[in-house]
Order: structure tokens, then sequence, then C-alpha cells
């Protein structure tokens, strides 16, 4: 499956981005799909994964409560929208698919990554 991530920019402390990854192929429902985040310097961090039906999500600490994950299997698509974002948020934003379980996205091994978006937020 190929990933292209759209919908980075530069937001203002507070405000909100609705980020998209649009997956190729015809087996986009049969994927756990996730967002992930890196920061010049540092290690690639898991936020949010998804299940296949969109009925399971789990948020790292770091988003809880401000992103929401979600994915349309018609439209091969899975967003991620993030609210009162903060500086600390600035990154370039990944999304990738697996069919492993949770621990494959928490542990960053996803078979499957689109190219990135950078989000900046400014303060």
């Amino acid at each position: 499956v190929q990933l292209q991530a759209f919908g980075g920019g530069l937001v203002q402390a507070g405000g909100s981005l609705r980020l998209a990854c649009v997956a190729s192929g015809r087996t986009f429902s049969t994927y756990n799909m996730g967002w992930f985040r890196q920061a010049p310097g540092r290690e690639r961090e898991f936020l949010a994964p998804i299940g296949r039906s969109g009925g399971s999500t789990y948020y790292a600490d770091s988003v809880k409560g401000r992103f929401t994950i979600s994915r349309d299997n018609a439209e091969n698509t899975v967003y991620l929208e993030m609210n009162s974002l903060k500086p600390e948020d600035t990154a370039v934003y990944y999304c990738a698919a697996d069919t492993g379980g949770w621990i494959t996205f928490a542990t960053v091994k996803c078979d499957y990554w689109g190219q990135g978006t950078q989000v900046t937020v400014s303060s």
C-alpha cells in the first residue's frame, strides 16, 4: 500500500489542523493505520493507531484529549484532527499502515509509511 499525507501547515498556538492520509490500492480496510511525528533531533514518536473498522483507537499521553484519529474506508483515508495545538507539536507528521497489532505501532515498526507533512505551531 502507498500512503500520502496532506494537510500540514503553519498555525498559531491554540489553533487546529486536520491531517489526511490517502492510501492507494483496494486493501485499505485490511490495515490498521496510525499517525506518528518526528521533531528535529528527536526519534519518531507514536501518536495514535486506529483499527481496521475504525472502532478501536488509542492515544499517546502527549496528544490525548487534543487529537482525534478517524478513518473512512470508502475513501481510503485516515485523518488526524489536531486541536489546542502547542509549539511543542511542531514536527513532521507521518501516517503508517500495518497488519500487526498496537505493539507494532507503539514500537514504530510499521511496514508502510507516508512521506510526511510538516506542522509548525507558532507561539
